[in-house]
């Protein structure tokens, strides 16, 4: 009897242990997934920031380029243009507008890569339309110059272009006698020999066919006061802009 009840608790206590055993294990066979699976979910952000800084890089770099070419071109001191225009103008006041032709030349003074002070010169060219008298004058020639001066400012700046504003004021000499053969200008309506003001005002675009060498597009108004009156007249000038001097 005794030597039964020894078996059966040896029975009892083997039997103990291998369910503990059991439990253990799929206890930690549980656990292991999740620990493997943690440094997955941890490895997703690693992985996505290199990409980012790389992206980040190029940004950057170009940047950088795009800078450096702004600052090649528009790092100059000094700027020189010439070139050639159009402009209505009203040769009296009684007269229809006449086209005028013109070329014009300045030197533009750069105090930073946007800011400058313009000097310009130019010359207007037309032949008004006379109606028939007793002169027998219909079509003289007349011809008017300026000189002016003033602040460019380059708000716009890329690569391969820019855009700019120009205010100018200064001196206008205009002759309408020296085709009427001695008459003068007031019989055929025109205005009288005289210096006046003038006034110019233009948004321009500049087209950058090499770091020092641009073409430059320019509408303007410009505003003169022969006649004791004013005529306001609309037109263009184009040309060639050459940038040298660094800052």
């Amino acid at each position: 009897m005794y030597s039964f009840r020894r078996v059966a608790l040896l029975l009892a206590l083997a039997s103990s242990v291998t369910v503990l055993q059991a439990q253990s294990s799929s206890s930690s066979s549980s656990t292991v997934p999740d620990e493997q699976q943690a440094p997955t979910a941890a490895q997703t952000p690693a992985q996505s920031q290199p990409q980012l800084s790389v992206q980040a890089r190029i940004r950057a770099r170009r940047e950088q380029r795009r800078a450096a070419a702004i600052h090649e071109i528009y790092d100059h001191l000094y700027e020189g243009y010439v070139g050639a225009g159009y402009l209505r103008f009203t040769p009296g006041a009684s007269l229809q507008r006449v086209n005028e032709y013109n070329w014009n030349g300045g030197f533009t003074r750069y105090l930073n890569e946007r800011l400058g002070v313009t000097l310009d010169g130019r010359g207007y060219y037309g032949t008004p339309f006379i109606s028939p008298n007793l002169t027998g004058i219909t079509k003289p020639a007349i011809s008017q110059y300026a000189g002016l001066i003033g602040p460019t400012y380059r708000f716009y700046l890329q690569p391969r272009y820019s855009i700019s504003g120009r205010v100018m004021g200064g001196y206008a000499r205009g002759n309408f006698s020296g085709d009427t053969n001695g008459f003068g200008p007031t019989i055929l309506g025109l205005y009288p020999d005289s210096s006046t003001y003038a006034v110019s005002a233009s948004v321009f675009v500049e087209i950058n066919i090499a770091p020092s060498l641009g073409l430059r597009i320019a509408p303007e108004y410009y505003l003169t006061g022969f006649g004791s009156s004013q005529q306001n007249s609309l037109g263009y000038t184009a040309g060639l802009v050459y940038r040298f001097g660094k800052q």
